[in-house]
């Protein structure tokens, strides 16, 4: 199974301030032409599904996706779903401030250097490991539901945010959440991991303009004997 993470693109509070769940933020001119390129990037792959985070960011993201695959019967343009443990992390009573204001608060360097122990603020806060605990389980749900529907070679897109991404990045390496930091995922970057029975191999992280045609993955028939035997024989473009 390979599950290509997209996060949106911009939008007016990417950078600035801690959108979070704020509702009504939607992308900007910048990032509508991001998910555009991204979207004419990824067309030729054939995604068995489309899943969005349900935040608008993310919906047009995925929409943009959906837009250049066409319409019609059978299409991902029919087949956007949306997951709500994909949503960005809750941030609590830290939603909406400036970053350069957050930078000040003690809390700030946990979550730099010890974000495993951190839970944010608020009735509504989320503890990054909570966040992360629900993404990571999204993802087993969707790999299990997409093999059984398309079988064990399908390709499928989630549009999700950046801690999100980072902290099931994070998981497919085997690190503990506190190295999720060292991991990043830019504005309507693409990140890629595929899932086998043994492990998986995370075959790409932060593109943002690389050729996606080696992320067509080999059938299991054209792969006799291969699997676990590393990264470059058991992954189409492993070490991209």
């Amino acid at each position: 199974m390979t599950l290509l993470l997209v996060r949106h693109g911009l939008t007016a509070m990417t950078g600035p301030l801690l959108a979070g769940w704020t509702p009504g933020v939607h992308l900007d001119e910048r990032g509508r032409a991001q998910v555009a390129a991204l979207a004419g990037r990824i067309a030729p792959l054939p995604l068995a599904a489309i899943v969005t985070s349900p935040l608008e960011r993310c919906a047009e993201t995925a929409e943009a996706i959906a837009a250049a695959r066409g319409t019609g019967p059978g299409t991902a343009a029919d087949k956007i779903e949306t997951d709500e443990r994909f949503g960005e992390v809750r941030y609590g009573d830290w939603t909406g401030r400036p970053l350069k204001e957050l930078a000040e608060e003690p809390l700030w360097r946990v979550v730099q250097a010890h974000p495993s122990a951190v839970k944010f603020p608020g009735e509504d806060g989320e503890s990054l490991a909570a966040a992360q605990h629900r993404a990571v389980t999204a993802v087993r749900d969707w790999n299990a539901r997409i093999a059984a529907e398309h079988g064990p070679d399908a390709l499928y897109a989630v549009c999700s945010h950046g801690d999100i991404i980072k902290a099931i990045v994070a998981d497919a390496l085997g690190l503990h959440l506190d190295q999720f930091q060292r991991i990043q995922a830019d504005p309507a970057s693409l990140t890629v991991i595929r899932y086998t029975e043994t492990r998986p191999f995370v075959v790409r992280v932060n593109d943002t303009g690389g050729d996606i045609a080696a992320l067509v993955p080999e059938t299991s028939a054209e792969r006799p004997g291969k699997e676990g035997l590393g990264p470059d024989d058991a992954v189409p473009g492993g070490g991209a």
